[in-house]
């Protein structure tokens, strides 16, 4: 696997990145990764991107949803995704145990997207260029995948302590939105 040193830091000290370079532009890769749906009875969905057909996705990808940037990052996406339309869905994913991410969930009460867990394979983590090695966790980016599984943006942020920037994110997402509506209408 290609490895990229310096991409991102903790605490000023460069990391090195697991997988793909992805580029604007590249088709999505695939991935494989568990949804927690039932702690209780031990329901967990694998799910791809073939799971999300025909939708624009905003895939959210945090270190640890137990971090206080993660907390206000999965937080802020929810409250975004309220506003979207049906053609549009949003994935937070991390390395968390799907335990872990089933109890944040129940105890935060986060609705309006969906929470996939990349900790057995690290699928999404080497497919989208963002396994820490160092760490065994997701580095904080955001991708925005077209219906048509094109990659159509990429935000790493370069310190994993730094909340994305949320507006340049929904700009785009609108943009990619609106040329679909227009395409749709042509």
């Amino acid at each position: 696997m290609r490895e990229r040193i310096g991409v991102v830091t903790l605490e000023s000290e460069p990391l090195t990145l697991i997988g793909a370079d992805l580029k604007v532009g590249d088709p999505a890769p695939d991935f494989e990764a568990v949804e927690p749906v039932d702690i209780v009875t031990l329901d967990f969905t694998r799910k791809g991107l073939s799971s999300f057909e025909g939708k624009n996705l905003v895939v959210s990808a945090v270190p640890s949803l137990d971090t206080p940037v993660c907390d206000l990052q999965t937080h802020r996406f929810s409250e975004e995704a309220s506003k979207l339309g049906p053609s549009v869905e949003i994935i937070t994913i991390s390395a968390d145990l799907p335990y872990a991410q089933a109890r944040w969930i129940r105890e935060k009460q986060v609705p309006n997207l969906t929470l996939l867990s990349d900790h057995q394979d690290m699928s999404f983590g080497k497919a989208y260029g963002i396994l820490i090695k160092e760490l065994r966790l997701l580095a904080r980016a955001v991708f925005i995948i077209d219906s048509d599984r094109v990659v159509r943006y990429i935000q790493i942020m370069r310190d994993l302590n730094t909340e994305p920037d949320y507006d340049e994110v929904l700009n785009a997402l609108n943009d990619i939105t609106q040329e679909e509506a227009e395409w749709k209408k042509a």
